[in-house]
């Protein structure tokens, strides 16, 4: 009888240790967390999903672009939706993101259909990461289950979107020891820039690429120049196809462009310009299903880094402010 007691002591005591394990990592993301309290959570993020696209087809890498920004900085806990106030000091306004993270106003009206569904329950994390899902399907990209139960941050970091976001300028080394900072590895760093087979560029990041670097196609460099003016400036916020064949449709056109010395910005070309990432890119030339599927991989692990979890945090009822 005693020893009965003391084995159920025992395995409880287990229990509440691999519960205490599961809150400090991604253990506790699963596919069908919302399976009994939101049901339809899913459908409720693709229906206004499908609309915004269909409005404007820009929107769904603007969205795509929102997630990585978001999970770069302090994990993927909505941080970066939250809106600077008198006494609060967001991510909005970093370098990296200022003037050109875009999309809000999109996960505004996703969160509105979701409460309207299951108040206080699915988190603005959650509906990022299932959004920037959608993004890629509809414009063509491949699916993957989503893993959700991420809680949202009450906190952000202005320092972290400066210092943890690779910029355009970026070269090989830097892009690879960034993303290696987030637990991802060279490999998933070259699947995940495919994200730029879709979007538009502003000519203050690709400006010194197309009017100083040698390589780049000289046609494609000059065809850039006539809609980005030399001086900083002017003509800054001037917009250019990430792809040029296609940046509505999600493929693997983005690595055809590089092999042919076409990448708009300087961190695109250096995937592709004679280091160690040349192979990798050109598989991915000769094989999209190759890129879909190191795609997929890469975002589920980006997907997992350092969700909030358990008791931490909380669900925002507004994405743009704590509670």
């Amino acid at each position: 009888m005693a020893t009965r007691a003391s084995a159920a002591r025992c395995s409880s005591i287990a229990l509440l240790l691999l519960l205490a394990l599961a809150g400090t990592s991604s253990a506790q993301l699963s596919t069908g967390f919302y399976s009994k309290s939101c049901p339809g959570v899913f459908n409720a993020v693709k229906s206004v999903m499908q609309s915004a696209i269909a409005k404007e087809k820009r929107m769904g890498a603007s969205i795509l672009r929102l997630f990585f920004h978001d999970c770069f900085v302090q994990g993927c806990d909505a941080s970066l939706l939250l809106d600077d106030t008198s006494g609060f000091q967001g991510e909005k306004m970093a370098t990296p993101n200022n003037g050109s993270v875009r999309g809000f106003e999109v996960i505004d009206a996703i969160k509105s259909a979701v409460e309207k569904a299951c108040p206080g329950v699915v988190s603005c994390a959650d509906i990022l990461a299932i959004a920037a899902r959608d993004s890629v399907v509809i414009l063509g990209g491949p699916s993957w289950d989503v893993k959700v139960g991420r809680r949202d941050s009450t906190t952000a970091s202005f320092s972290g979107a400066n210092n943890n976001i690779p910029p355009p300028t970026s070269g090989l080394a830097n892009l690879t020891s960034l993303f290696a900072a987030q637990g991802l590895s060279q490999k998933d760093m070259v699947a995940l820039s495919g994200a730029h087979t879709i979007g538009l560029a502003r000519c203050t990041n690709f400006r010194a690429h197309v009017y100083n670097e040698t390589n780049i196609d000289g046609t494609f460099a000059k065809t850039k120049q006539s809609g980005c003016p030399s001086t900083s400036g002017s003509g800054d916020n001037n917009l250019a196809p990430l792809d040029l064949q296609t940046p509505t449709v999600f493929e693997n056109n983005y690595y055809k462009n590089l092999v042919s010395k076409k990448g708009l910005l300087h961190s695109d070309q250096e995937l592709f310009n004679g280091g160690a990432t040349d192979a990798q890119v050109q598989s991915y030339v000769g094989s999209q299903s190759t890129f879909f599927q190191d795609f997929v991989a890469g975002m589920i692990k980006m997907g997992d880094i350092m969700p909030l979890t358990g008791s931490s945090g909380q669900i925002r009822k507004n994405c743009r402010r704590v509670n």
